[in-house]
């Protein structure tokens, strides 16, 4: 079994490099939209949100009805920010960075569905803040508070 592990294989003989299948498609994801963006393919902001929109179509009900609403809270409170693809997910970016993003439970096999903000979001609040929230449901008291830490990622 040292012997296996040492060499990157497992003791049934396949590969293992550390990564699950679902992390490996994610990262085959990202570079398919790097290269869409490079390939021009991607060239508007509508074009963006599209690609965004049919993301969030293709996730089951349950994921899909919240992250419908998130895109539709996020592109309100600030519209300025492009949505994105980023690791197959919908993201949002401020100055070409993303600072927030919607990961579906469906995604890596989760019980809920995230919504996660970068450091480039710049949420700090003191010396300890959140920057990911589970999401099983939305109520208004929820939407007020995400609107407002997304017009905070805008100044």
């Amino acid at each position: 079994m040292e012997n296996a592990q040492k060499s990157g294989k497992s003791t049934t003989g396949t590969s293992y490099d550390g990564f699950t299948d679902d992390e490996r498609a994610a990262m085959k994801e990202h570079a398919q939209e790097l290269k869409a963006v490079r390939g021009g393919k991607r060239k508007t902001k509508a074009d963006a949100e599209a690609a965004v929109l049919e993301k969030i179509a293709e996730m089951p009900e349950e994921d899909r009805v919240i992250a419908e609403r998130l895109h539709a809270i996020v592109k309100e409170s600030a519209p300025e920010l492009m949505p994105k693809l980023w690791y197959g997910m919908p993201a949002y970016a401020k100055d070409g960075k993303v600072v927030c993003f919607v990961q579906a439970a469906s995604k890596f096999k989760s019980r809920y569905l995230t919504l996660g903000f970068n450091d480039s979001a710049t949420l700090d609040d003191g010396t300890m803040w959140p920057t990911a929230f589970a999401v099983r449901e939305l109520t208004p008291a929820h939407e007020k508070t995400i609107a407002a830490l997304v017009k905070k990622v805008v100044g």
